[in-house]
This record gives C-alpha cells, sequence and structure tokens, in this order.
C-alpha cells in the first residue's frame, strides 16, 4: 500500500489551487473505507472554492485537498465496516450524516441538522485516495464506467429534483442547463414527461440539452419564453417548472409560465434574496412549490442506478471533457469559460 500520493490543494486564500505529489494517502478509521479514486469531476462548488468565494471563506479551513464527486476502488477497509469489501467498485455520496439527529432519524439523512460535507469538510476527491464513511459509498455497478460513476452524485442532484413530484404524462420547463439541469431534462423525458422545455442563456448548452431530450429549447434574452411556452400549452402553462439556474430573473419567469395547480420546484441556489409577487405566482394559482437538496439517501441513488441500467437516460453527452489530474488548471479554465457539460480529472 503506497504511503504517499498525488493531489490537488487548496492552499492559500486566493484564487486557484497546487498540484502536489507528495501528500500522505489517508487513514481509515473503523467506520471508513479507502478508495482509490479512478475518476473525479469538477462540480460548482469546487469552482466556488478554485476561486475563493465566500461560500469557501465561510467553510474551509486550510490547507485541504478539495473535491467531492468521484468513482474508484475499495483498497481498504475499516473494522467495523459491514457492507463492503476490499475490490468492490463504488461512487461517493457526497453528505456525511451524522446518524443521531431528528432528520436523520425519521429518513431524512439528506438534510441532516449536523451534516458535513465531503471536499468543504472533510478532505476530498482530487487525489489518487479518499478515505469516506461507509455511509457515503455506494456500489457501482459493473456496467458503469468510472466516469458515469464520478457523475452519478450530481445525477441525484438533478434526478431528486424532477422526481419530487409527478413527472409521468406532465409538460416541463427546466430553467439551466448546466450538468445537472442537462440530466434533469434526460431524466424528465426518461420518466415519460410528455414535453420538455429547455431554457439558458448558452447556445452550446440548449445544443446539449437537445441531446438529452429537450422537445423545445429557448434562449433567455433572445426568445421570447412566456409566450412560446404558453402558446404550446394552449395558454395554460406548463404542469411543471425545475429551476436549476438559480436566476432570481428566471424564477420569476418561470412562475408566469406555470399553470394553475402546478409544481415549481427549486434546485439551484440563488445568490441573492428572490421577489416574488406571491398572490399571482403561488397564491391564486395554488402553485406547489418545494425546494430540493442533494439526494435521498439511499432512494435516489437506486433511481440513478434503474435509470441508467433501462438504457433510456444515458449521461455521456454531459461529459465536456476528461483530463489527467496534474492538467486540472485546463478543466477549470474551461468551465471558467463557459464551456458545456461536466470536466473529469484522471488521478
Amino acid at each position: 500500500m503506497k504511503e504517499i500520493m498525488k493531489g490537488i490543494v487548496k492552499e492559500k486564500p486566493e484564487i486557484g489551487a497546487v498540484y502536489r505529489n507528495d501528500l500522505p494517502v489517508p487513514k481509515v478509521k473503523d467506520n471508513e473505507i479507502l478508495v482509490e479514486v479512478k475518476a473525479t469531476a469538477i462540480c460548482g462548488t469546487d469552482m466556488h472554492i478554485y476561486n475563493w468565494e465566500k461560500y469557501a471563506q465561510d467553510r474551509l479551513k486550510l490547507p485541504m485537498v478539495f473535491g467531492h464527486e468521484f468513482a474508484g476502488d475499495i483498497v481498504k477497509v475499516g473494522s467495523m465496516v459491514k457492507n463492503f469489501k476490499v475490490g468492490d467498485r463504488v461512487a461517493g455520496e457526497t453528505h456525511i450524516p451524522c446518524n443521531t439527529c431528528y432528520q436523520c432519524q425519521t429518513g431524512n439523512k439528506h438534510i441532516c441538522e449536523n451534516m458535513k460535507i465531503i471536499g468543504v469538510h472533510t478532505p476530498g476527491s482530487f487525489a489518487e485516495y479518499i478515505s469516506i464513511p461507509e455511509d457515503c459509498a455506494w456500489k457501482l455497478d459493473d456496467i458503469l464506467s468510472y466516469e458515469t460513476g464520478s457523475i452519478l452524485e450530481p445525477m441525484g442532484v438533478a434526478v431528486h429534483g424532477v422526481l419530487s413530484g409527478e413527472i409521468g404524462g406532465k409538460t416541463v420547463a427546466i430553467y439551466g442547463c448546466g450538468p445537472i439541469g442537462l440530466m434533469a431534462v434526460g431524466a424528465a423525458a426518461a420518466c415519460g414527461a410528455s414535453q420538455v422545455f429547455a431554457i439558458d442563456v448558452f447556445e452550446e448548452k440548449l445544443e446539449a440539452a437537445k441531446k438529452m431530450g429537450a422537445n423545445i429549447v429557448l434562449k433567455s434574452g433572445q426568445d421570447d419564453v412566456v409566450k412560446t411556452v404558453l402558446d404550446t400549452t394552449c395558454g395554460r402553462g406548463v404542469d411543471v417548472v425545475l429551476d436549476y439556474s438559480g436566476n432570481s430573473k428566471a424564477i420569476q419567469e418561470g412562475f408566469k409560465i406555470l399553470q394553475k395547480g402546478g409544481r415549481f420546484t427549486m434546485v439551484g441556489l440563488p445568490n441573492d434574496p428572490v421577489a416574488l409577487d406571491l398572490s399571482e405566482s403561488i397564491i391564486y394559482k395554488e402553485a406547489h412549490v418545494n425546494g430540493s437538496t442533494g439526494r435521498l439517501m439511499y432512494k435516489t441513488w437506486w433511481q440513478c442506478s434503474e435509470l441508467l441500467k433501462s438504457g433510456k437516460l444515458d449521461i455521456k453527452p454531459v461529459i465536456g471533457g476528461v483530463y489527467p489530474l496534474e492538467d486540472f488548471e485546463k478543466a477549470f479554465e474551461a468551465l471558467k469559460n463557459g464551456a458545456p457539460g461536466k470536466m473529469i480529472l484522471i488521478p
């Protein structure tokens, strides 16, 4: 077993990170497993950390390896681990539940009151090895590649939002065609949505949305989204609006195209408070509004695996690029420049 590994470290409170080849391989506690990382993807959270934005400033203790979307092989297990063994292929669940709070004990581990996050509160996956609690491992089906496994976690965010209410036979509008929004488009189509509208500001992302199953794509700021959606739905609006953008204007517009009695699910995180006309947007419409975060542990993981195994959902078009771990700066630069899809790093 190696004692030294390579990894990407956030060393200083400034933009950027450092590639190191002298990091100690993590130790394994009794309830933990050691995973040899085969693929790890870059998340929006990692962009906040890389750019040293307020989110990161409020949470990270430097220096530390970051990253939290990954897949790999188990190479060591702690003495109390029961459900995994050396050689198992696994993907990583980001949320570390305490297992003792009210939410954990009532089936809501994903919103644990004492939640910790891999790659934010504990060392992350941008390295050759990562040690994680048994709770945070999901057995990867043999038919799924490590690259696909590394984006199962964000796929779970997409699927949890889509399936947080009825979707089969429904007309659906999805705002935000980043990687999670694109997977939401694919999930909505695979789960029987009758029509999927995808809305974004970037042409490249809208083209990707078509590949994922969107029936109609609309460019914000150019196309008349409200008119198009209302004309297409006989003036009623869509049954379901899913927001993965967190953009205040998108959210406000989304309520304009939501039909009476419809569902509005909020997944994207706004940077600032959002003003809404509650009377017109929610009360008079009897709109059903819900928030959706992370993945249900472990219902959403089952749903993701079954969707992929069914062949009805292919998330390969969501992969925007694959880079060696040492070329991480190129991957972050591509995302900064608006490249569509997930960037994956290979240790």
